[in-house]
């Protein structure tokens, strides 16, 4: 079985770590498959992979649907005997399709990682409707309800849950929060991964931060926020500038292994306004940081609130502040969380549990094709 692996985004993010994973869970658990992963050359996601032992192709993505890009993946296909190809984000899609137009492609697989409707487009649902796509992965069973109503053949649907690598974790930074931006002790370190995208819904965590600061007269808290910069963050520092709040809120850009500054963190907060599974949520539960969040996507199917963390309606402001500073004064509540998260985590959300559900279907649409 040889897979070909699809990422057209230019970033580096949560889907991207997922890709990685699983093809590092798959190369150790059945050496067998052979995994190849094609991103756009010159991007975080392939400086990334460089780094690693993976197996991997490039080729230029200057526009969206770039003609180089799409011959890479045909004429690879053909020439490597590619069983398979999992195409893991919608920007890769049309891309695939166009490729299958002149090249007659193996079976695809989709990952649906976000909430995000599919509009109710002609193009739009000839797409994600395509005949070659056999299966739909559903990051959560919220994503799978949002994607029926978009996709006409519901059997396509199937949820496999991300997961986090509990064996390869460790806390290396190049540097520690406190000491880097003079925190002391005393204050509290409210901190959120994500990068600067209209979904992770960055105005949440600064209305959040003015009602602690500005209206509640508390100066014992720093938010600390570590995500890659957009056209949006312009904008996202102008409110901070404005409401006083730049010696209380810290942006510290793109920073590799960001996860790894989650125990430097008193709290995770997740301000998002739509989701399918944040990594951020496995990662934090993996060391023992408690979370509190918007419930939305596929959080409240991973975190219950007041058993394993606190959820908040999205936008909800108020909501998440007091349960921010409520929190942060119960140790005991905090202790339960995390125990809590962390035996959920170790039982079922995991990449080598990711790693087999995805195999199984893998093996699934090549038994049936």
């Amino acid at each position: 079985m040889h897979i070909l692996h699809l990422s057209a985004v230019t970033n580096w993010g949560g889907g991207e770590k997922q890709i990685e994973s699983l093809c590092y869970e798959l190369a150790k658990s059945n050496p067998e498959i052979k995994n190849t992963i094609l991103c756009a050359r010159n991007t975080p996601f392939h400086q990334r992979l460089k780094e690693t032992n993976l197996d991997f192709i490039t080729a230029p993505l200057k526009i969206k649907v770039d003609p180089r890009f799409i011959l890479r993946i045909g004429i690879f296909c053909k020439n490597e005997n590619v069983s398979l190809i999992h195409i893991h984000e919608p920007s890769a899609l049309l891309s695939a399709i166009l490729a299958d137009k002149l090249y007659n492609l193996p079976p695809f697989v989709f990952s649906k990682k976000t909430s995000f409707p599919i509009k109710q487009r002609k193009k739009t649902l000839y797409k994600y409707n395509y005949q070659k796509i056999k299966k739909v992965i559903c990051v959560s069973e919220e994503t799978k309800k949002v994607a029926s109503k978009g996709i006409k053949n519901h059997d396509k649907l199937v949820v496999v849950y991300d997961g986090t690598n509990i064996k390869t974790k460790n806390t290396e930074t190049p540097f520690l929060l406190r000491e880097k931006y003079n925190i002391p002790t005393s204050k509290k370190l409210i901190g959120n991964i994500a990068n600067h995208i209209k979904a992770k819904h960055l105005d949440t965590l600064i209305n959040v931060a003015n009602i602690i600061i500005n209206k509640e007269k508390r100066d014992d808290f720093v938010f600390i926020q570590i995500g890659t910069f957009s056209e949006l963050t312009e904008a996202l520092l102008s409110r901070i500038k404005e409401l006083n709040l730049e010696g209380y809120i810290i942006f510290t850009g793109y920073t590799p292994d960001a996860s790894n500054f989650l125990p430097q963190f008193d709290i995770s907060l997740i301000t998002s306004q739509i989701e399918g599974m944040p990594l951020v949520i496995y990662e934090s539960m993996y060391h023992k940081i408690p979370i509190i969040s918007t419930a939305v996507g596929g959080i409240p199917e991973i975190i219950e609130h007041n058993v394993n963390g606190l959820l908040a309606p999205a936008y909800d402001s108020e909501m998440l502040s007091n349960h921010i500073t409520n929190l942060s004064s119960s140790p005991t509540l905090q202790k339960d969380f995390v125990q809590k998260g962390a035996k959920k985590l170790t039982e079922r959300f995991t990449t080598s549990n990711m790693a087999q559900n995805t195999l199984k279907i893998y093996k699934m649409v090549l038994s049936n094709d």
